[in-house]
C-alpha cells in the first residue's frame, strides 16, 4: 500500500505527464544522438516552452515521413489501407495511449494512410500537449 507521500508523488507525475515527457526526451536522445546531450535536452525543453506559450505544436520525434514509413511497413502489398488491429498496434507502438477506437474506416476494417497519419499525429499531440501545464 502506498504511503500518502508516494501517492502525492504519483499524482504529481501523472498530472504533469512527467513520465511521458521523460520517455519522449529519452527517445529523442536515442534517435538524434546529439554530440552534447545536455545542450540538446535544454534546447528541446526551451522549444517546448515556447510552443506552449504560443499554443502551437511542440517538437515531435515522428515526422509525417516517419508515419508514412510505418504505414508502408504495415501495407507491404500497397493496398492503401491497413486493418484496425494493425492500426491499434502501430499507435500503441508509437507510444500513444489514448487511441481513437472508431477511426475513419474502422467499420470496414480498412484504415487509410491519411486516417492513420491523422490519428497518429493527433495521438502524439495529445500525449505531449500538457507537459508542464498545471
Amino acid at each position: 500500500m502506498a504511503t500518502p507521500r508516494e501517492k502525492e508523488a504519483a499524482d504529481y507525475l501523472q498530472k504533469h505527464k512527467i513520465v511521458e515527457l521523460m520517455e519522449d526526451l529519452t527517445s529523442m536522445l536515442f534517435f538524434y544522438r546529439p554530440e552534447n546531450p545536455r545542450e540538446f535536452l535544454i534546447e528541446q525543453l526551451e522549444q517546448l516552452k515556447v510552443c506552449q506559450q504560443r499554443s502551437v505544436e511542440g517538437p515531435r520525434l515522428f515526422s509525417d515521413s516517419n508515419l508514412d514509413a510505418v504505414f508502408g511497413i504495415l501495407d507491404p502489398a500497397n493496398q492503401q489501407y491497413i486493418t484496425y488491429a494493425q492500426y491499434k498496434e502501430a499507435l500503441t507502438t508509437l507510444g500513444i495511449r489514448d487511441i481513437n477506437e472508431c477511426p475513419e474506416g474502422a467499420d470496414e476494417d480498412r484504415i487509410s494512410q491519411e486516417a492513420f497519419k491523422r490519428e497518429a499525429r493527433e495521438g502524439l499531440r495529445r500525449s505531449s500537449a500538457t507537459y508542464g501545464q498545471s
